[in-house]
């Protein structure tokens, strides 16, 4: 019976031992996992700009008078040739004959102007056949894999940039035709200019159709040749001016993908760079720091009805594509921690910590591909904090 007790003895303390070892142990760290997938992986630039009207035009006193209240209010939708203004001329000021030279000038300033702006609407005619017929002979070339899929994609960005290119030839070449047409009546207004009777008002049109973006002399008031009266702009043909660091500028080009967020609708718009500007300028950051910046300007490709209320001057966010990889091995960076001059991950392995180097291959926003260190189904440990370590028991949330 001595053995038995002392058998019992044994056993409870081994039992004792064991509840004190399992006490000390600590309780596993609970923590937030994701499953590493494959999928697609971009790389982009994200900054905030400004919307502007492509083509605005400052609407001037083509003489000296004095202006009338102008009744239009900022938004008004406004017809080419309708009257925005109206001015009561000065007699003497007409009279003056140093005033009708100015005018006489004038006239011929803006006659050359037209003249140049129809030299170039015939270039940009030219250019676009030219790049036309080049896209033509390239989709035939394509179409038996004789060229490649990305010089057919740059003779389609060529036709669409010579096409805006046209646009804005014809564009200016209308505004250039309005100012001859104000200036030649200012003249006539000059020279008939005998008798006081002719002091009726002077009718300032609209050149281009649009909406009134800003009026600039809004009570009645006198007014020399030249003073600003309002801005005319087309709110449906608006472009986004974003800013961004020079060495970001670099990856950017003609024809890159870009998504316009926070700008008050419910989807992203779809958006495409126009141009990078080749000037920088200096910025200073909000922590102080001097900056280096280039202004990106972006097209808007998304449809009028799906950017409705979008004006002139709204602050948004463009996300530019730079690079994307697809078919990559993806998790979320904040899975990613330094270690050392690399990269490095903890892996769930069955409740355990584990730590694992891996090699980056393009490292985006919000995700990552990686090129080596895990594989698909494996679940890694989101925002490890100093109390994880390899060998750590964790629980997932």
């Amino acid at each position: 019976m001595r053995w038995l007790k002392r058998l019992l003895w044994m056993v409870a303390l081994a039992a004792l031992v064991a509840v004190s070892l399992l006490s000390l142990r600590r309780a596993p760290i609970p923590v937030e996992l994701s499953t590493v997938v494959r999928g697609t992986v971009q790389q982009t630039v994200d900054e905030d700009g400004r919307t502007r009207v492509r083509e605005r035009y400052i609407v001037a006193a083509p003489l000296a008078g004095t202006l009338q209240r102008i009744a239009l209010q900022e938004g008004d939708p406004v017809k080419a040739g309708a009257v925005l203004a109206m001015l009561a001329p000065n007699p003497a000021t007409l009279l003056d004959p140093r005033t009708r030279s100015e005018l006489e000038q004038r006239l011929a300033g803006a006659q050359a102007t037209e003249l140049r702006m129809t030299a170039l609407v015939a270039r940009a005619e030219a250019t676009l056949q030219q790049s036309q017929a080049d896209l033509e002979r390239t989709r035939k070339l394509a179409a038996g894999n004789i060229v490649s899929r990305s010089q057919l994609e740059h003779d389609q960005l060529t036709v669409t940039v010579n096409t805006r290119l046209l646009e804005v030839a014809r564009f200016e070449l209308r505004t250039a035709g309005h100012e001859v047409e104000q200036a030649r009546a200012a003249l006539a207004a000059s020279k008939a200019m005998a008798e006081p009777s002719m002091a009726d008002l002077f009718d300032v049109r609209a050149p281009v159709a649009g909406s009134v973006l800003r009026v600039l002399q809004k009570s009645e008031a006198p007014v020399s040749i030249g003073t600003a009266l309002l801005e005319v702009g087309d709110l449906n043909d608006m472009e986004v001016v974003v800013d961004v660091l020079s060495s970001d500028a670099v990856a950017i080009h003609p024809g890159t993908p870009v998504w316009i967020e926070h700008w008050g609708g419910d989807a992203p718009l779809a958006a495409r760079v126009q141009r990078v500007e080749p000037a920088g300028f200096t910025k200073i950051s909000a922590l102080g720091v001097e900056e280096q910046r280039v202004n990106v300007v972006i097209d808007i490709t998304a449809p009028l009805s799906a950017r409705a209320g979008l004006g002139d001057g709204f602050r948004v966010d463009a996300r530019i594509l730079v690079r994307s990889v697809e078919d990559a091995v993806v998790l979320p960076t904040s899975a990613l921690f330094r270690d050392g001059a690399g990269w490095a991950v903890f892996v769930d392995a069955e409740g355990m910590a584990r730590k694992r180097g891996v090699r980056v291959s393009l490292r985006g926003t919000e995700q990552a591909a990686i090129g080596a260190g895990v594989q698909p189904g494996e679940r890694v440990i989101l925002f490890p904090g100093d109390a994880i370590a390899d060998g750590t028991r964790v629980r997932g949330l």
